[in-house]
């Protein structure tokens, strides 16, 4: 019988794949053995790959590179990335060689951009979108950094009160985009986004206050889908309403030139993942130039805003299985050495799947489990609601350690678990890890933070 752990994954998936393989009955990811990176480092531990960052931007400037070239799309694409799916230094200064554009989403994404052109990684000329719901601080900040004059500042208008509030704060002209407030998929809770100017409001209110004011102009429309790009029926009547809104917008406003189509590409959450993203994209661009040829209006220039693509399938986390319970005659209990809850609180929050692998013992029995955290939560668990299948592990032993891995990880994370701050049952933060490579392909790694100590959290909690 075909019972190792390498049998059933070769019995479930195709295996290996582009980021994993086997040596002997260890995992590699990208040619890293995970082994010694935990013999190394220990566990927990969460670390990044960064070479996968400027990986997936090259592959998505080369599929609508190559779709405009095929198809004789007039318009140009700008890649700009989501700094909300991760703030860190090093993400920003691995995205920024790619010749990206940025996409801010509060008052402090601000700061962080104005740091990057003070620093030569953002240049003078550069598109800076700034989108979201914005408070004082943020008009504010916009509004300083249009008046710098070094970047092409577009304020992407949530509601019509925002024209009026950053013509206050500036002096010079401004070019602004407006969002469309898209609605939400059947199943949502409510029927339109709480973000956005309504389909059927945007030209009049184009026509009521932008048309005659000297100082404006509407340089994009903002389309946004919560879900992400996706091949499905929702997908795709509201890019069609969208296209109707441009054109009606286009034919009046004459400054109106881009069409940014927010809302991210999907990442690998299992070893089934089967998406293509290059016929989205040539789908995409052949309805965007029908409908224009249609209208006889030019095709616009085309922006995305790419967050957890470009960065989720940089990140992982590895745990160590300290103890099995088990609590019925059904279920078995996995403890891991960290939580769910507050390092991987997506998990938690919204049932998100990841690809989760033993990193050694692939070569013995296996067993299904479920996973738990180290809080007290009875929430702070890992099972079938939100892998994609029952968890299947090689079989626990106290005397010869199981450790797993979560990966494709690197998007919100740290930022929804609140890096470096308080976690739930005061579970420390892990220590973090930089992988790279150097020129000739070599691997090297460097710690960016070390895992949370009590003092800490005593700091912290002012003892």
């Amino acid at each position: 019988m075909r019972t190792k752990y390498i049998d059933l994954i070769d019995q479930t998936f195709d295996f290996p794949q582009d980021e994993f393989n086997l040596v002997e009955d260890r995992l590699m990811f990208h040619g890293i053995d995970l082994m010694r990176l935990v013999e190394k480092y220990g566990t927990p531990l969460k670390f990044n790959y960064l070479p996968q960052i400027s990986h997936n931007i090259q592959r998505a400037k080369g599929w609508f590179r190559e779709t405009m070239n095929n198809i004789g799309y007039q318009g140009a694409y700008h890649y700009s990335y989501c700094t909300k799916s991760s703030h860190f230094s090093f993400v920003m200064d691995e995205v920024m060689k790619n010749d990206v554009h940025i996409e801010t989403s509060s008052a402090f994404d601000i700061d962080i951009v104005k740091k990057l052109n003070e620093q030569g990684k953002l240049k003078d000329g550069q598109f800076v979108i700034c989108n979201g719901f914005k408070p004082p601080k943020y008009i504010d900040n916009i509004a300083g950094l249009i008046e710098e004059d070094k970047l092409r500042v577009i304020p992407i208008v949530d509601n019509t009160q925002e024209v009026q509030d950053l013509l206050a704060k500036t002096d010079k002209d401004i070019h602004i985009g407006i969002r469309i407030a898209s609605e939400e998929e059947p199943k949502f809770e409510f029927y339109t986004s709480r973000l956005g100017i309504r389909y059927r409001e945007i030209v009049p209110f184009y026509k009521a206050i932008l048309e005659n004011n000297p100082r404006v102009k509407v340089k994009m429309l903002h389309f946004f889908i919560n879900t992400g790009i996706n091949d499905n029926s929702y997908y795709w009547n509201e890019l069609t309403k969208c296209l109707r809104v441009y054109c009606d917008l286009k034919k009046v406003c004459p400054t109106l030139d881009s069409l940014n189509i927010g809302g991210g590409f999907p990442i690998k959450q299992s070893l089934a993942f089967d998406y293509d993203y290059a016929y989205m994209v040539r789908e995409i661009l052949m309805q965007i130039k029908r409908v224009c040829s249609d209208n006889d209006i030019p095709e616009p220039n085309i922006f995305t805003e790419f967050g957890s693509f470009t960065v989720g399938e940089s990140g992982g986390a590895i745990f160590r299985v300290l103890h099995q319970k088990q609590q019925n005659d059904r279920e078995k209990w996995n403890m891991i050495d960290s939580s769910f809850m507050t390092n991987l609180p997506d998990t938690w929050a919204i049932n998100k799947r990841f690809i989760m692998l033993p990193i050694n013992r692939w070569n013995e029995d296996y067993e299904r489990v479920l996973l738990g955290g180290l809080t007290c939560d009875s929430d702070d668990y890992y099972n079938s609601e939100q892998h994609a299948n029952a968890i299947y592990l090689p079989r626990f032993d106290r005397n010869d350690p199981l450790y797993i891995g979560f990966f494709n990880t690197g998007a919100y994370q740290e930022t929804v678990g609140g890096f470096g701050g308080l976690k739930h049952c005061l579970i420390p933060e892990p220590r973090h890890v930089l992988i790279q490579r150097d020129q000739e392909g070599k691997i090297h790694t460097e710690i960016f933070s070390e895992e949370q100590t009590a003092n800490d959290f005593l700091k912290i909690l002012g003892y």
